[in-house]
């Protein structure tokens, strides 16, 4: 049996007060980040968060799309689609 991934719209503030996720904005999961939008700073961080409120790997964490762009694409391994949302939109 295939591992479950799932992907995930994802919008991206840098240069926020803090890491974290701040609720949804036109369907994408809006992820504020520290780090400044520079030589891939923002996309570790984007990876790094949602890897952290998704349970799994940063390494399981895929930027598919979107690598120079707020609005980004991102893959998730080892957690289906509905846990995703959960675990990224949750309490």
């Amino acid at each position: 049996m295939a591992e479950p991934s799932a992907t995930v719209r994802v919008r991206v503030r840098p240069r926020a007060g803090r890491n974290e996720i701040a609720g949804q904005h036109d369907g994408a999961i809006v992820v504020r980040v520290t780090a400044p939008p520079a030589e891939g700073r923002a996309n570790a961080a984007v990876r790094k968060v949602i890897a952290k409120r998704a349970g799994v790997a940063a390494s399981r964490v895929a930027i598919v799309r979107g690598q120079n762009a707020r609005d980004k694409l991102v893959r998730v391994q080892g957690i289906d689609g509905d846990a995703l949302r959960d675990a990224l939109l949750g309490p």
